[in-house]
């Protein structure tokens, strides 16, 4: 499948040219700058987004099966242009349609599975930004921040509920070829929506620094530093707090008609600010391709150490395009992650198709957690309307050690989505 095409939020694939024209345009006033500061106000864009999903859910243990038919819509105004000055303004709701049979983590259904989209309207976004330095996007306020490849940044654009952040970021284009930003965070709103006791914001004063160079004949390589101070009183604890330093690199060569794709990344997990000494653990990411007549075959294999006590955690990723969509590991395990993957992708009569096996077991002690299987389907109908199906069935693996260290692992969890979105 090209890349260009995947749908962001979907299927976890992301390109470093859309993420640094995403963070350029961001904050999205009219292209034009306006005379007068009334001009700018009332001369701006609206958005509008409307997102259809139903997503049934069976999982072992738990005798009913979850439905959830749901309605996300995104409401934006952007201003015009004054004097390099612009905001950005975002509603978003959040509705179910029809009987609510699921688990929404807010709606008290725990008879039902999980399907993290709970009712919810909030301002999505709210920042004021400014461009009138050369090569520099600058915002303040609530906004969509991601980097490289969503896996320790990003929006969570699978959710109905976006995950946004309140923050002071700066990008910075006036190198060639290279795109540096910085962010400095200090709440998280997370997908859970405003009405969950404990889950629904993340207070921490985090610092994160990113910087890529698509410059090299054979692919594009980015270094990146996330600092992450906790506040005592939030869900993640402060004796969690970290940092976390990283360098990828990726790209293809062309050899005749097939084109080879790789990519190599690592990085290294610590303590930071009042973060435990336990909080210790690397990341590390392989992948070799091949791309024949758009026809991508990919090897995968991702790990995420973890030593019994204290594993990788990646909480403000885009955890849904990594490690397969049943969502099994949003939380890392104790004893860690290895996950080896197979994908194939491709377009027949203008549909993106992916399929994508998993095998996955523990970093630490080296025994099985399960398979999963991932199909998807995609369909641009039309230039503001995509459809969608989606399928993800995971089996867990009954050892003994599993049951024994993890025994929610241990079962069957099967799901599918069917989605349509337009966007004006």
């Amino acid at each position: 499948m090209n890349k260009k095409a995947a749908l962001s939020g979907t299927c976890g694939a992301f390109t470093y040219s859309a993420i640094a024209a995403a963070c350029l345009a961001a904050f999205a006033p009219a292209a034009q700058g306006a005379d007068t500061l009334a001009e700018a106000l009332t001369g701006g864009k609206v958005s509008l987004q409307l997102r259809y999903r139903y997503e049934a859910v069976d999982q072992e243990g738990i005798a009913e099966k979850a439905g959830a038919s749901t309605l996300r819509t995104h409401l934006g105004y952007a201003t015009g242009d004054y004097h390099g000055l612009g905001a950005f303004l975002q509603f978003e709701d959040v509705r179910v349609l029809g009987n609510e049979r699921f688990n929404s983590t807010t709606n008290g259904f725990t008879q039902y599975p999980v399907v993290a989209d709970p009712e919810s309207t909030e301002v999505n976004q709210a920042y004021l930004g400014y461009r009138g330095l050369p090569g520099t996007a600058l915002k303040l306020g609530r906004q969509v921040i991601h980097y490289d490849n969503h896996r320790f940044v990003g929006d969570v654009g699978w959710r109905q509920n976006q995950q946004t952040f309140d923050a002071f970021t700066a990008v910075n284009a006036s190198l060639p070829d290279t795109v540096v930003s910085y962010a400095h965070v200090t709440n998280a709103n997370r997908v859970f929506g405003e009405r969950h006791p404990t889950l629904s914001d993340v207070q921490f004063k985090g610092n994160w620094l990113n910087a890529a160079y698509k410059g090299l004949p054979f692919g594009s390589i980015a270094a990146y530093a996330y600092f992450a101070d906790f506040d005592p009183a939030q869900p993640f604890p402060v004796t969690a707090s970290n940092k976390t330093l990283g360098l990828r690199f990726d790209g293809g060569a062309q050899l005749g008609a097939p084109k080879l794709l790789y990519t190599a990344e690592y990085a290294q997990q610590s303590d930071y600010a009042d973060g435990a000494a336990t909080v210790d653990a690397d990341y590390g990411y392989a992948m070799l391709g091949v791309d024949i007549a758009g026809v991508q075959v990919k090897l995968n294999h991702e790990r995420l150490s973890g030593d019994g006590s204290y594993a990788l955690q990646t909480p403000f990723a885009t955890l849904h395009a990594f490690n397969g969509w049943a969502d099994r590991f949003l939380v890392t395990p104790a004893d860690g992650l290895a996950d080896s993957f197979v994908s194939v992708g491709g377009r027949i009569a203008k549909v993106n198709l992916l399929a994508v096996y998993h095998l996955y077991e523990s970093d630490n002690l080296g025994y099985d957690y399960g398979t999963e299987l991932n199909l998807l389907a995609a369909w641009k109908a039309h230039k503001q309307l995509t459809l969608l199906a989606k399928y993800a069935d995971y089996r867990g693996d009954g050892n003994a050690t599993n049951l024994a260290r993890n025994p929610a692992l241990a079962g069957d969890l099967a799901k599918a989505w069917v989605q349509a979105e337009v966007q004006f």
